[in-house]
């Protein structure tokens, strides 16, 4: 992932005064892996506490294939991958289809059901995140959107790059629920970075991909995700080496969580829905020889 440049506005010293108020961290994880992914959220368990965010998978291989990535299907949720290296193909139901480079993004709002699938590149390590958000009522069974962000597009303040939502002069162009940010963060050795979330955003979660990263009396390692209490207050951050991590925050979802194998919706009701709507769309995908 290229490197942006560092200004003073986001980033200090290490020896820069800390907050003195302590934010704890209420949950910590290094999830559970199978094969070149590892599932550091679901809605089953930590996605209740931090929804709207309800999954994580972080990925990681030489190659990823149709077992990881073929085709499958999605409702009441988006979607949004980020590439820390290499790069992946993709295709959807919506018509869309390229290739996503180190660096882009993909948003994909399932709303009332889609299908999509993708596959690394041959000899391609590819690194990323795939985060899962429960979409509001008045969007859970909206037509399916997709948007392809080449790196260019994400825009950048500092040492943040903002997959969702705003952070200081930076604001990603996708047309994301209100409230929620989602950012990547690249700090070198034994440089300091303060988030201070919007009002009202209380969830807040950071999940480490590389070196180390202290806040207050904690250190997280590579791989840890942290859940931290529900406040909006500020949080320090020192890195310990060159850190990668990624962070979400955002005003808690208030809904309920009703879980499909591949859904999650608010009600039965917008379930029932969105899994007719995959069922039917699956059954296009297979009259056109795209699905078996």
């Amino acid at each position: 992932m290229e490197k942006s440049s560092i200004t003073s506005l986001h980033l200090k010293t290490a020896d820069s005064t800390p907050s003195p108020r302590k934010r704890q961290i209420v949950h910590r994880t290094r999830g559970q892996r199978n094969g070149p992914i590892t599932r550091l959220v679901s809605p089953s368990d930590l996605g209740e506490t931090i929804k709207p965010f309800v999954f994580l998978d972080y990925f990681e291989a030489q190659s990823l294939t149709a077992s990881g990535f073929g085709w499958h299907p999605h409702s009441g949720i988006a979607t949004i991958t980020f590439m820390l290296s290499g790069e992946v193909s993709y295709e959807d139901s919506t018509g869309k289809q390229g290739i996503l480079p180190r660096g882009g993004v993909e948003w994909m709002r399932a709303g009332g059901g889609v299908w999509h699938t993708g596959g690394a590149a041959a000899g391609s390590l590819v690194r990323g995140f795939q985060l899962w958000i429960a979409l509001p009522p008045e969007q859970e069974l909206a037509p399916a959107e997709s948007v392809y962000l080449p790196p260019h597009q994400v825009e950048e303040s500092g040492a943040v790059r903002v997959v969702l939502g705003q952070y200081g002069s930076a604001k990603s162009p996708v047309a994301a629920p209100p409230s929620i940010n989602y950012l990547v963060v690249q700090l070198k050795d034994k440089e300091h970075w303060r988030f201070e979330p919007d009002l009202g955003n209380t969830v807040c979660w950071v999940a480490v991909q590389s070196g180390m990263l202290h806040t207050d009396d904690n250190t997280l390692a590579s791989g840890e995700l942290a859940v931290f209490e529900q406040s909006d207050a500020a949080i320090d951050f020192h890195a310990e080496g060159d850190t990668i991590f990624v962070l979400g925050s955002a005003i808690k979802h208030p809904h309920d969580l009703v879980l499909g194998y591949y859904s999650v919706h608010t009600s039965p009701d917008a379930l029932y829905k969105g899994e007719a709507e995959i069922k039917r769309l699956g059954n296009k995908l297979r009259s056109e020889g795209r699905l078996r």
